[in-house]
């Protein structure tokens, strides 16, 4: 039988799962965290979780590495009591006697380096693929994957969900499902309509998936037409950034984060960028603000080193 702390956890993952509507991925997470700090504290009941044994596993965790022998990252630590405080909350909802969730506070991160692609570097990626090898089916539905990147902001995982159904041709924009099932609109530019356009005008199966496998090593039958998955998306992007001679690493966020500097450099609001991101946070959308702030840069130009310009004229 379940020790109380056990049946607890597996009361919050159904609750995230059914209520909170959080992905499969998440809860699988959550349930690895705390199932480690579970079995590292050897805890039965919520009433062990005190502040001196956060205390003590937040040490753990610092001196915990992984098989490369690489201490784990502020990011990754963070996750772990993200997902002890968020547990904490939903016992404190139910009126069991633990730890206050505010008590865990989360490692000082570095703050986020945001990578993007713009420029010449941006219009080689956005190209390579119509200088490839590749059958034509193949440049066609590869250029629509990378325009659609650039000009929606999808998350990979986003565009793998995506049917045809869910997007409209005719129109500019179809709404999408973001994480914890949140719909938001998106916008496709003229070039990615023009391109997933051609890409399904060419195709010839019943498939409802918007890209699929068109796999030359596999001959034609229902293997050649699944879907490409989040991790077929990331190699694709990887293998055209490596085409266009781009040295950086260049993943599907890459993009995403091309997308939210492209429209802050040219004078979008910070709000709506939020909500063309799908950020449930202002906090979140905040990190691009450093590198797409023209104001600064103004300031710079007009007031730095100005008393050796005045000397030199």
């Amino acid at each position: 039988m379940p020790n109380s702390l056990t049946k607890f956890l597996n009361d919050f993952l159904a609750y995230l799962e059914i209520e909170k509507n959080v992905s499969p991925l998440t809860v699988k997470n959550y349930d690895f965290y705390l199932k480690r700090f579970i079995a590292w504290g050897k805890l039965k009941s919520p009433n062990e979780i005190t502040a001196e044994k956060v205390r003590q596993y937040r040490l753990f965790l610092n001196r915990l590495v992984n098989k490369q022998k690489e201490a784990l990252k502020a990011s990754t630590r963070n996750y772990h009591l993200i997902a002890l405080r968020a547990f904490l909350k939903y016992l404190a909802k139910r009126d069991v006697s633990a730890l206050a969730p505010e008590k865990v506070e989360l490692a000082k991160q570095a703050e986020r380096q945001v990578n993007f692609l713009d420029g010449a570097d941006l219009e080689r990626f956005l190209e390579a693929p119509l200088k490839t090898q590749e059958p034509g089916l193949v440049k066609m539905r590869d250029k629509a994957i990378l325009e659609m990147l650039f000009s929606t902001g999808l998350r990979v995982s986003e565009l793998a969900n995506l049917k045809k159904e869910n997007v409209n041709l005719q129109k500019e924009e179809f709404t999408a499902r973001g994480k914890g099932g949140k719909l938001r609109v998106v916008f496709l530019s003229q070039a990615a309509r023009r391109w997933l356009g051609e890409y399904l005008e060419n195709r010839s199966d019943q498939e409802p998936w918007l890209f699929l496998r068109h796999d030359r090593a596999v001959k034609k039958s229902a293997e050649n037409l699944k879907p490409l998955t989040p991790r077929s998306v990331q190699r694709l992007v990887q293998f055209y950034a490596k085409a266009a001679g781009i040295t950086k690493r260049v993943t599907p966020h890459t993009l995403r984060h091309s997308y939210a500097t492209d429209l802050l450099m040219n004078g979008a609001d910070i709000r709506s960028v939020q909500s063309m991101l799908g950020h449930a946070s202002i906090t979140t959308t905040q990190i691009y603000t450093h590198v797409t702030n023209q104001q600064l840069r103004e300031v710079y130009k007009a007031f730095h080193a100005r008393r050796r310009k005045n000397k030199e004229d």
